[in-house]
């Protein structure tokens, strides 16, 4: 039986790369019904698609789920652009039935106020020196695999998996520093908008705190936190992160996620088969 809630927050799913957990989440996904499912930005990576980046059928397995949301419990589904996904600068904003596409989203509650918004628009070299952003997604991008060669390696030993990005994000001064300014920055967008807290994710850092009496709600990422925001039948937040115990009841679809589809049209077509249903 599925769980049923108000709002369900995903962001930095980087459909198209190595990385992408796209599988765990359509199992987390078919776990829930919701009146809104919000995706909030880097949901599909354009950077790495443009380059060195493959379609999966488990990429496009996952635009199948939302769409089944929306046909099965009239979800509103509502795609906020990321820095990664900015190609679709070309359509928003865009609604065609359940579906929009759009910059930014207000989600009310009663008589309280979150902003939506990816969160790179506090990040300067994402937003003005866009080469360096992609410079260090090429260094991320070998971060990731180095770190699952390694982890194979612990596999082997019985040892726990380890996140060498977190390590270094929760480790390294300057990171540390970075992570608490864009916490504080975002929390003052949320003041500046008169709404009573903040929704973002970019930072791969998923978090829900209290910052000088403003709400901030980061839903980390589909590549290494495997995390959402849920929002429950009474408005209360809290961060749910994929559980392989409970999700492998999951139905799984047949077809061999090793298939690659061509990636310059296999996106842009799983979102207009999204597009084409819901119209």
């Amino acid at each position: 039986m599925k769980t049923h809630c108000r709002t369900i927050v995903i962001s930095d799913v980087h459909l198209g790369t190595s990385g992408s957990k796209a599988k765990e989440l359509t199992n987390f996904l078919k776990q829930f019904s919701c009146d809104k499912l919000i995706l909030n930005g880097d949901i599909i990576d354009g950077w790495q698609l443009k380059k060195y980046g493959s379609w999966k059928r488990k990429h496009t397995r996952f635009f199948k789920t939302v769409l089944k949301m929306i046909e099965d419990h009239d979800t509103k589904v509502i795609y906020l652009r990321g820095n990664h996904d900015d190609f679709l600068d070309q359509v928003l904003p865009l609604k065609v039935g359940n579906f929009s596409i759009q910059r930014d989203y207000v989600l009310k509650w009663q008589n309280h106020k979150y902003y939506v918004t990816h969160g790179d628009v506090f990040d300067s070299i994402t937003t003005k020196l866009k080469w360096v952003a992609k410079l260090g997604d090429i260094g991320y991008t070998f971060l990731l695999w180095f770190n699952k060669i390694y982890n194979q390696y612990r596999t082997r030993r019985g040892l726990p998996y380890y996140s060498l990005s977190q390590v270094i994000k929760q480790k390294v001064k300057s990171a540390v520093s970075y992570v608490s300014d864009y916490e504080v920055q975002l929390a003052e967008l949320a003041r500046i908008k008169e709404c009573d807290g903040i929704i973002c994710g970019h930072i791969h850092q998923p978090a829900i705190k209290s910052l000088g009496g403003i709400a901030y709600l980061n839903s980390g990422d589909w590549v290494e936190s495997l995390s959402a925001l849920v929002q429950d039948e009474e408005g209360e937040w809290s961060l749910v992160y994929y559980n392989e115990t409970v999700s492998a009841t999951a139905e799984n679809d047949a077809l061999p996620e090793e298939d690659e589809l061509p990636e310059d049209v296999a996106a842009p077509l799983s979102l207009l088969q999204v597009l084409q249903k819901v119209s």
